[in-house]
């Protein structure tokens, strides 16, 4: 019996089969083209291993993720992907790129020379990805740069540039102006390119996959619409309601307490209670990643009712008011922080909105020491 899993109380619970429902989704609209699952910083914190592990079940071999570590931890976890490392690096992580059979993003000569020394010292040969900047204003070389740079990289034969690759910074937002013109761009670096014998153009992310088909090209990238979750609440295509939340977030009551009107709760005593009241205790707080901006913002459902959170969250734990469940509510019952029970839900982007961030952010703050539980339908 694994009994960290069984004795930390605030679980995450894994629905796979809520993922093969999403990535089917994504590959109807893509069609035959291969999709690369990005599944970095803990598959949005929904744990990469157990994520990572369904995704090769389901036939996916390719994985992106945005860090050679990241790769490390699941290439010796027995996952043999192929990982992508998306992130830009630096020229000293060139052994791990190489010994771990990644293919990197690079967007300098300098790392383009770092992984042909190595390469060539091992005997192997490197295929790499360029990253090229049509608007993110992040990491990449310009279209103009392009071709000069591939001109370069035939001066490492350890090196094989495979993919031409960029980003969108909006393509999430209801003007799609700015990613339709990215696009036109990488069109021109995809037909200045013809002769250096690249494979695969990729483009799309989870937003453009819905919303922009001509971003297809040759691969697509989805992230956070893999595990159900929306890209933002302005998507036009109406397909995206499809999509089945993956993670459920759950807690228990450990302790109950009657307390008259006028006491003060939590840290600082930012809360007061107006009444007597019936106040539970959650084991969850800011280290299990739930945020302390949302104190007293925050709701559970508790035998299918939204009940208030009161007071500052602590870092371990946080107070529930449930007085309108006296009489009903016990030590053990389940307090539910995202998912459903009875006929209501909470949901991620109900926490987004709350906090006044975005659905990728609540995610990937859960902390590590929150089990994730794999379910099966």
């Amino acid at each position: 019996m694994d009994h960290h899993r069984s004795s930390h109380l605030t679980q995450a619970f894994i629905h796979l089969d809520h993922l093969t429902h999403n990535m089917n989704l994504l590959q109807s609209l893509v069609g035959d083209r291969p999709l690369w699952p990005a599944i970095k910083a803990n598959a949005y914190g929904h744990g990469a291993e157990i994520v990572g592990r369904h995704l090769m079940d389901m036939g996916y071999e390719t994985l992106c993720v945005a860090h050679v570590s990241e790769a490390i931890d699941l290439k010796e976890a027995g996952l043999n992907a192929t990982f992508i490392v998306l992130s830009a690096t630096l020229p000293e992580n060139s052994e791990y790129l190489v010994a771990y059979g990644c293919e990197p993003v690079v967007c300098t000569l300098e790392m383009v020379e770092g992984i042909a020394r190595v390469a060539s010292r091992t005997g192997k040969k490197v295929a790499v990805h360029l990253k090229v900047d049509t608007g993110m204003g992040r990491v990449g070389i310009r279209p103009d740069q392009v071709v000069e740079f591939l001109d370069r990289c035939r001066d490492y034969p350890e090196v094989t540039v495979k993919g031409i690759m960029s980003h969108f910074p909006m393509a999430d937002e209801e003007d799609k102006s700015f990613a339709v013109r990215q696009i036109d761009l990488f069109r021109q670096v995809k037909e200045a390119s013809r002769g250096y014998g690249i494979s695969v153009y990729h483009f799309a992310n989870s937003a453009a996959i819905f919303d922009l088909p001509d971003a297809y090209f040759d691969a697509a990238r989805p992230g956070i619409s893999i595990y159900g979750l929306k890209p933002s609440l302005s998507m036009l295509n109406p397909r995206v309601k499809e999509l089945k939340p993956v993670l459920e977030w759950k807690s228990r009551i450990t302790f109950l307490k009657e307390v008259p009107a006028g006491t003060g709760l939590s840290y600082g005593h930012t809360f007061h209670t107006q009444t007597p009241s019936l106040i539970a205790t959650i084991p969850l707080g800011y280290g299990d990643g739930m945020s302390r901006l949302l104190s007293n913002k925050l709701q559970f459902l508790i035998h299918g009712i939204r009940c208030p959170q009161v007071g500052r969250i602590c870092m371990d734990q946080c107070l529930v008011d449930v007085t309108a469940l006296r009489g009903r509510v016990e030590p053990g019952n389940e307090a539910v922080i995202v998912g459903k029970q009875g006929n209501d839900e909470i949901t991620v982007d109900d926490l987004a909105q709350t906090l006044g961030t975005i659905n990728y952010e609540i995610v990937t703050n859960i902390a590590k020491r929150v089990p994730r539980i794999p379910l099966k339908a």
